[in-house]
């Protein structure tokens, strides 16, 4: 993001703020908003939140006052009415903003699949640029939300700071360069529990100001497995084995541990251009790269890089939602995308019983009682029938008895077929399949 303080001064001297609409002010969007009004030239123009209170709180969380700065609207033409006096918008309608009239950019700080689907949506047809701080929409739908912003002129794209996309900026750095990109991935900072639940993570939930649906889905994998998957759709990469093989290590261990058995350097991998996860490292994100040219490893290794051939390049930091205003200022000013899914579908976030399911029994979702995700080739879902658990909501019925740590199949369950999310998904594996 070189030069983009000066772009944003640039934006703040001239009066032309970017005007941002943020739906879903959890703890995410809450960040994102205090983090916007610590910015040169972009304003958090319109807050959503299903709970109202939560788009209120993001306001004056960030020194604003109800009625002096920001008021409550209910319509678009409320909301317009607002905007066109000076002041920002809290609502409880995440159509705001999407349709306010001087909105230049949404963000999806959502979480949940079917709310991701309908907020681009409505960003596209609205002509907005769309800001994906929802990886769990974008690994299931991402494909078709890309095409049809690119069709409407307009940008979609991952967010900065999260995960996907801090390694895409260290991916993007090593390929313009010339090196082999030979593994990408993340660090963890918590052991995995594949049977927790919200009832569970409650109490540190309530510690850490987030809700409990997000840390379970920290705590069982998914969240990774997600975030490993949008880093595939983006690079071609896949996965070593299903569900990657989450060893442990250190920064200095990376590039002997993420290197190929037969190499004889106490290696994890059968192949390269892969994604891994790392237990003990977070909450960093790494690539490991190489060159074929001497004269490049003998600079390395005087750059004190380590010996080769395999090198880590390790940032070790990610500020989540804090990061996101840069890729709405790149999306608005420079018309380029940060992380978005070039590659196809290469991968997917395949969908895992955490419990023993029984015939009628309804699903509730990421971070919920009775799945959890995994991240597999798209190649290997698609010959399996395996069911991505972004398509998931409450209203997902089981057909069939199923064990705990069992995969889900298509055949194994009644989709709701109201949902946008999968109906999308019907229209994105035409185009693939």
């Amino acid at each position: 993001m070189v030069g983009m303080n000066y772009k944003l001064a640039e934006l703040e001297k001239q009066g032309k703020p970017i005007l941002t609409g943020i739906a879903g002010a959890g703890q995410m969007g809450r960040g994102l908003v205090s983090q916007i009004m610590s910015m040169k030239g972009m304003r958090p123009a319109v807050v959503a939140d299903v709970v109202l209170d939560n788009a209120k709180n993001a306001f004056i969380e960030a020194g604003l006052s109800e009625g002096k700065n920001f008021a409550l609207a209910e319509t678009v033409e409320e909301g317009n009415k607002i905007l066109d006096s000076g002041k920002f918008v809290a609502t409880a309608n995440n159509e705001l903003a999407t349709k306010c009239s001087m909105i230049h950019c949404t963000v999806d700080a959502t979480g949940i699949p079917e709310a991701g689907a309908r907020i681009a949506v409505d960003a596209i047809n609205n002509k907005k640029h769309i800001v994906m701080l929802n990886v769990e929409t974008d690994v299931c739908i991402g494909h078709i939300l890309y095409k049809m912003a690119s069709e409407a002129g307009i940008i979609y794209t991952g967010s900065a700071g999260d995960e996907p996309g801090a390694v895409m900026e260290l991916y993007d750095f090593a390929d313009a360069l010339g090196f082999e990109v030979r593994v990408i991935g993340k660090g963890k900072n918590n052991a995995i529990d594949y049977e927790c639940t919200p009832e569970t993570v409650a109490e540190e939930a309530k510690r850490k100001g987030a809700s409990a649906k997000m840390i379970c889905s920290f705590k069982d994998g998914t969240k990774t497995m997600v975030e490993m998957t949008a880093m595939s759709n983006a690079t071609g990469f896949l996965p070593d084995v299903t569900g990657a093989h989450g060893a442990a290590g250190q920064v200095k261990d990376l590039p002997n541990l993420l290197s190929i058995k037969s190499e004889g350097r106490g290696g994890i991998l059968s192949s390269y251009r892969t994604v891994e996860y790392i237990n003990g490292i977070a909450p960093g994100v790494f690539i490991i790269i190489a060159s074929k040219l001497p004269c490049i490893n003998q600079e390395m290794e005087y750059l004190c890089m380590g010996s080769g051939p395999n090198y880590v390049l390790y940032r070790p930091y990610h500020l989540t939602s804090l990061e996101t205003p840069l890729t709405v200022a790149k999306a608005c000013i420079d018309r380029i995308p940060g992380i978005v899914p070039r590659a196809g579908l290469i991968a997917e976030t395949g969908t895992l019983a955490k419990r023993d399911l029984k015939t009628g029994e309804k699903l509730d979702g990421i971070g919920g009682y009775t799945i959890r995700g995994t991240f597999i080739s798209a190649k290997e879902a698609r010959e399996k029938n395996i069911l991505p658990i972004g398509l998931v909501n409450k209203n997902t019925r089981m057909l069939k008895d199923i064990k705990k740590g069992a995969i889900i199949t298509y055949d194994d369950v009644k989709l709701d077929e109201t949902a946008l999310v999968v109906q999308l998904r019907k229209l994105q594996d035409g185009l693939f399949f």
